[in-house]
């Protein structure tokens, strides 16, 4: 079979179970008793495991039944967690990371993960606290054959079994034998146990699981089961597996499963049931309890019916650019409709405009992402990297339901990681530091994501040390960003912002994680090249908020069309607080700057045509002028244009590798005449 055809499916599903492994044992940590996250985490290690062994990824799905070793110790009780037991699993995740992404670029999945796999088995033999990982870099091998008898029951288990046959649920002993010449004994048991979990939930087997996934076993083992088949159908459906030579299931009832038990235990006089707590045999009897009715709902309820699918993001890129085609070309029918002016032709070109609105909310739609895509890899970088400078930090998440459209969301990651590890290096204090403070021992950052109007708002927040800003403006000095004499001139505002200013940083010594600054000036080239903005609020002593603003959309925008003489330019209207008219003797003249009066407040006029420098048009010979009031975060200004021609949805388009960095434009649109007009950049505008 060529697993080819499987493969993208393959690595996106490994992609889910790893961020959902690493969410519940980041959950697990702050709620070590919760055995529900344990499960969770169990069944996310399974999955992976089987599709790995299924596409002959064998490093993968070794790793994944070492660390599956662990998790079912911990979720039968006879294991507790610690920070050793964390920290392996969490290595283990990263290795497991690694080599998806290696078979992603075309790889093996291959990994030399000795050393962690000794980790792993010196944890579950109980040996790792005071020989470490090379205890258990030998495993037992199982010599001769086997004879397999009926599984010993522990306390849990039988305790288990008992509740689930009170309660109605069928509960069997199932004998399995393989045929003699089989050649994958471990891949005919592996197909039982999928069957049976399936249909229900294994309590016990022997020889273990582990044994049997590793060939260890002669020809036969048996299994305890709760199933939701009856026992003829676990029977048939057993028996239809190939290379399966005899199936033997029996109901058991209370008498059965104590003969049962009795003939175990006498097979092994020297075994002993594990005791469990009796707090913990509740907890666990009530989920088990709660899982069979669930289990016996399920099977009597009709299968839900998936309602999403996986489309690859390439068709949705060339779904949008045939829509921005058809926008375009909308746009051009609805001009030459009202310069024809025909009543049928109106109505048509009506219509499609009302079908292609709808149909463009729809595409916009489905390339929105929420931030969550982004924000789920944050808290296991804020922990790995508070453990590593032993600072204790809080990530609290709100928002993360917020959409952006995907190309926003492919490029905002970066910036964000940067702006969260100055945040834990240089924002959060040490304990010691917070303490003498008088605040809490631990730090916190907020990370927020909210709409408003027709941009999304990201804000980082933390409650640290603030920025020190007179030794920013020292260090601004001493790297010649600014002169002594501009520094007197620099408002609260303006000092905090010399941090974005390119190679700047106040770290005294550089980290491998961040000095305040480093990175800083990636962080607003790239957030202004997603026509966004970035500001920063600070309390030294309080604490450090960045706020990013970015556009939902940079793909079909609305936009105010303007004329400027012979050209046309487009302003989108999201940077627009209103237009107006202004007359010449309204401009004032400010130390050497034109400036004009807007709603109690003076701003600054900037003139359009200078920018562009416009051939054929100058606002100065004019005795009223049209203005364009913009804004940037808390900043106005006032943009003088020729003349307004009207409001209308425009499709960006880059101006390509040879037209970068034009001051003052961000791209350009192809009208309905077929002209292109240039898209305005309004934060340009705006100092």
């Amino acid at each position: 079979m060529d697993m080819n055809a499987y493969l993208s499916m393959f690595i996106d599903e490994s992609n889910d179970h790893l961020q959902s492994l690493n969410e519940n044992l980041l959950r697990l940590e702050s709620e070590p008793e919760d055995l529900s996250i344990v499960q969770s985490i169990f069944r996310s290690a399974h999955t992976l495991k089987g599709m790995s062994a299924t596409m002959g990824y064998e490093d993968l799905a070794s790793l994944t039944h070492e660390m599956e070793n662990v998790l079912d110790l911990v979720r039968n009780s006879k294991l507790k967690m610690d920070s050793f037991i964390f920290d392996t699993l969490f290595k283990g995740l990263d290795a497991l990371e690694a080599m998806v992404q290696d078979i992603v670029g075309g790889g093996t999945g291959k990994a030399d993960v000795t050393s962690l796999v000794a980790s792993l088995q010196s944890i579950v033999k109980g040996d790792y606290k005071t020989s470490g990982a090379s205890a258990a870099a030998s495993s037992a091998a199982t010599n001769g054959t086997q004879t397999t008898g009926p599984a010993l029951l522990d306390e849990f288990q039988t305790s288990v079994i008992q509740q689930s046959i009170d309660s109605g649920h069928n509960v069997y002993f199932i004998e399995v034998e393989v045929r003699e010449d089989c050649v994958l004994k471990a891949v005919r048991a592996y197909m039982v146990f999928d069957l049976l979990g399936k249909n229900g939930d294994i309590i016990k087997s022997e020889p273990p699981v582990t044994d049997l996934e590793q060939d260890k076993f002669d020809r036969s083992f048996t299994v305890f089961t709760i199933s939701t088949l009856s026992q003829q159908e676990l029977e048939t459906q057993l028996s239809a597996i190939s290379e399966i030579e005899k199936v033997s299931v029996a109901l058991l009832d209370l008498e059965s499963l104590a003969i049962l038990n009795n003939a175990a235990k006498e097979q092994s006089p020297a075994a002993a049931p594990v005791q469990v707590g009796a707090v913990a045999k509740e907890e666990a009897s009530k989920q088990v309890t709660t899982a069979r009715s669930q289990a016996a709902a399920a099977s009597a309820a009709p299968a839900a019916v998936s309602k999403t699918i996986r489309v690859d993001i390439d068709r949705l890129d060339a779904l949008m650019n045939l829509f921005s085609e058809l926008l375009i070309d909308r746009v051009r029918l609805e001009q030459l409709s009202s310069e024809i002016r025909r009543n049928d032709l109106t109505e048509t070109v009506e219509h499609m405009t009302r079908v292609s609105s709808d149909l463009q909310n729809i595409v916009l739609k489905l390339r929105m992402v929420p931030v969550d895509s982004v924000f789920n890899r944050f808290p296991r970088m804020i922990r790995d990297l508070a453990k590593s400078l032993d600072k204790k930090i809080d990530l609290v998440i709100t928002g993360a339901d917020t959409e952006l459209d995907r190309t926003v969301i492919d490029e905002i990651g970066d910036p964000l990681v940067h702006l969260l590890r100055n945040s834990v290096d240089h924002g959060i204090e040490t304990v010691g530091e917070r303490i003498a403070a008088g605040k809490s021992e631990t730090g916190t950052i907020n990370l927020r994501a909210y709409h408003s109007g027709n941009h999304v708002f990201i804000e980082v927040e933390e409650d640290g040390r603030g920025v020190n800003q007179e030794k920013v403006l020292q260090t601004a000095i001493k790297n010649g960003v600014v002169t002594e004499e501009q520094s007197k001139q620099l408002t609260s505002e303006d000092i905090n912002m010399l941090i974005f200013a390119p190679g700047f940083s106040t770290a005294d010594k550089i980290s491998d994680i961040s000095g305040r600054g480093v990175g800083l000036d990636v962080v607003k080239s790239k957030i202004t090249s997603l026509g966004g903005n970035v500001t920063i609020d600070s309390v030294q002593g309080r604490g450090t908020k960045f706020a990013v603003q970015l556009p939902l959309t940079l793909s079909i925008i609305s936009a105010m069309l303007i004329k400027l003489g012979s050209e046309k330019y487009a302003i989108p209207l999201t940077s627009i607080v209103e237009t107006g008219i202004i007359q010449k003797e309204q401009i004032l003249n400010v130390h050497g700057n034109r400036m004009i009066h807007f709603r109690n407040a003076v701003i600054p006029l900037v003139s359009l045509s200078k920018v562009l420098e416009s051939p054929d048009f100058n606002e100065h010979n004019e005795s009223e002028t049209e203005i364009v009031v913009i804004r940037k975060g808390d900043k106005w200004a006032a943009v003088t244009v020729d003349e307004f021609i009207g409001q209308s949805e425009i499709v960006l388009k880059t101006l390509g590798k040879y037209l970068t960095n034009i001051e003052a434009i961000s791209g350009a649109t192809i009208l309905g005449d077929g002209q292109v007009a240039l898209i305005i950049d309004p934060n340009a505008l705006i100092k």
